[in-house]
């Protein structure tokens, strides 16, 4: 099924989607002018009844969220923008290239909440998206979007852009939370959510650029109509980034539902010069992986969680028959290990214990006991290394390097061991 309810306007008019004129020449701002004659709880409902689950990787239903906010005043919406998962480039294409969506977006969102400040916290790598979307708010100020009567009379509504310092850790929305304190970028314990004790210790509701995005729509057609989009579980669109050994790499919408193959044979065109498939990542460096006998399972948030593994962000990573699997996970989890905010231990020394030994298995000198320790130490990290993942850390990014672990234990052991020595010795 071909659908398009983001990339509409980019894609019709790709020289000027992220201005207003064109914005509002399709249409753009009517869903809030609905929106704003509606009761506020009444737009919570529609988003309910659209059934949206968040775009930043958890998938936990947009509304339901919204329902958990807590009453104290002032409330705030903070809009993760934070995109740093390995693979992940699509917040990026919103906010360049569409940025008003995302601010008509956060006006609904702060009206249905009673919220009258929002912040965008965008990640320190994205200079450009981060001017495009100041300069998008700028209008939207000049045109009355924003400002002091916004929502309506004494009914202010104000957004400010907070350009990260570059720290992956802080795509959680408590580490988020500290950073726009100004305060250093850890997770915080959990209770309080921030719905309930958020920023500046004020009810406060996190969500993705992705899902904020979809407001527009739902409002303007029910969301009963966003509903109707894709299977149960998994309704209306998703960007998906696909990268990797794929003939055409970019970013996709699609409907959830289509299988595997049809994602990274049909949409992506399939492996370059005719090699064979090997693995790919469903849904970011932190998701586990699938290989080829998975590619007639269908593309939704709960086929990937039965399989034990996750889509996550929507970052597709394919890896065809020349990939190196060590190599590769010690890729990914040498990026936890170098983003890891060294709060908790088993975060902190796991992650580099893990890099020490791929790096070990890879250089030739692996021992025939360190696919068994590679083991031991993601199970530390991650009691009994099930899926959805237990963790003895605060947030999940310690989870998250044990994903290639167990992804090359499962399906690859043969060829991790092939690369260890025969006469390598047994210790550790």
């Amino acid at each position: 099924m071909t659908e398009r309810i983001l990339f509409t306007r980019m894609e019709e008019h790709p020289a000027d989607s992220h201005t207003l004129a064109r914005y509002r020449d399709t249409g753009g701002y009517t869903a809030l002018r609905k929106a704003l004659e509606m009761e506020p709880e009444d737009v919570v409902a529609e988003v309910k009844a659209s059934n949206l689950r968040g775009r930043g990787g958890a998938g936990f239903p947009c509304g339901v969220k919204w329902g958990f906010l807590g009453p104290a005043k002032p409330a705030y919406l903070v809009v993760n923008a934070d995109e740093s998962e390995p693979g992940t480039f699509k917040d990026r294409q919103l906010l360049e290239r569409d940025p008003h969506q995302l601010i008509e977006g956060i006006a609904i969102a702060c009206h249905a909440l009673d919220v009258r400040h929002a912040f965008v916290y965008v990640r320190g790598e994205y200079p450009k998206p981060a001017r495009r979307l100041q300069r998008a708010i700028d209008e939207a100020y000049e045109a009355g979007y924003l400002g002091g009567a916004a929502l309506g009379p004494g009914r202010g509504l104000d957004v400010t852009v907070h350009l990260g310092a570059g720290a992956y850790i802080c795509g959680e929305e408590t580490a988020l939370l500290n950073s726009l304190e100004g305060r250093r970028g850890e997770p915080r314990l959990k209770p309080p959510f921030p719905a309930v004790e958020g920023l500046y210790a004020k009810p406060t509701i996190v969500n993705n650029v992705e899902t904020i995005s979809n407001l527009p729509w739902i409002v303007l057609n029910g969301g009963a109509a966003y509903d109707a989009i894709g299977p149960e579980g998994s309704r209306g669109t998703r960007l998906f980034s696909l990268s990797g050994h794929v003939a055409r790499p970019g970013n996709y919408e699609i409907v959830m539902g289509m299988t595997w193959r049809d994602l990274i044979y049909g949409v992506g065109g399939g492996i370059p010069d005719g090699r064979d498939l090997k693995a790919w990542i469903p849904g970011g460096a932190s998701a586990p992986w699938l290989v080829p006998e998975h590619l007639d399972e269908p593309v939704t948030i709960d086929d990937a969680g039965r399989l034990g593994t996750m889509l996550g962000s929507g970052a597709v990573i394919v890896m065809d028959e020349t990939t190196n699997v060590v190599a590769a996970a010690l890729s990914i989890v040498r990026f936890f290990a170098h983003e890891s905010c060294g709060q908790c231990t088993p975060c902190r020394e796991g992650t580099s214990w893990m890099e020490a030994v791929l790096k070990r298995i890879l250089s030739g000198a692996g021992r025939q006991v360190d696919l068994d320790l590679l083991l031991d130490v993601s199970d530390n990290i991650s009691p009994g290394l099930t899926w959805p993942p237990a963790q003895t850390t605060i947030c999940p990014l310690g989870p998250s390097a044990v994903s290639p672990i167990t992804s090359i234990a499962r399906y690859f052991r043969d060829e991790v061991q092939a690369m260890i020595p025969k006469g390598a010795a047994a210790g550790v």
